[in-house]
């Protein structure tokens, strides 16, 4: 009876996301479609911006695949569910995904997001690229899964303590706060995301 029921949630698991496939694909045919009407009568303004929505699609579409691989738990600590989301667009910003987990003062206790393309890239790369610059102040470069991470204190006025890490991987952002890990734990909770497989994702 178990295997029954296991069988019949499964299949609906695999409908929904299905159906969320062949919804943006739908979406973005007749974006594209629109795109190329609107090319062909001159009228480029329109083309660009249904060009944009076809984007948004993409990106939001790659935003869920990327939240199904965040972990339901974090540092024994159970996902809220209701905060999850993705939010696509084009331009500097190409995807945000956010989850959080268990709370401290009302508030989540830890929280992850993944931004591809986010403009706090440069600045970050250049500070990871030169570890003396970002020592001190309660800062430090580490690397995580082989890639190169800041580990700074958590400077949050109203729930002061913890730590926030800020790893690179190509064009992809992965910032997580936990507001009450050590900068050693924040490192070994980075550890277990799948940065690798989040990666292949965003780019």
């Amino acid at each position: 009876m178990k295997s029954i029921k296991i069988t019949v949630i499964t299949l609906a698991v695999m409908a929904l996301i299905t159906n969320d496939e062949l919804q943006a694909q739908d979406e973005f045919g007749k974006k594209m479609a629109e795109a190329k009407t609107a090319f062909a009568a001159n009228k480029l303004s329109d083309a660009r911006f249904a060009m944009q929505q076809m984007l948004q699609e993409i990106d939001i579409l790659m935003g869920k695949s990327i939240l199904k691989l965040l972990p339901g738990t974090l540092d024994n600590t159970a996902a809220n569910a209701a905060n999850e989301r993705v939010t696509g667009g084009s331009g500097f910003v190409g995807v945000i995904v956010h989850k959080d987990y268990g709370l401290l003062k009302d508030e989540p206790l830890i929280s992850v997001e993944v931004i591809s393309n986010s403009p706090v890239l440069v600045g970050l790369n250049a500070l990871l690229s030169m570890p003396i610059l970002a020592g001190g102040d309660g800062r430090k470069v580490v690397k995580v899964a082989g890639y190169k991470a800041l580990v700074e204190q958590n400077k949050d006025e109203v729930n002061p303590g913890g730590h926030n890490l800020q790893l690179v991987v190509g064009n992809v952002l992965i910032a997580i706060t936990h507001k009450s890990a050590t900068a050693e734990g924040i490192v070994k909770l980075a550890e277990t995301i799948p940065v690798a497989e989040i990666a292949k994702l965003a780019q």
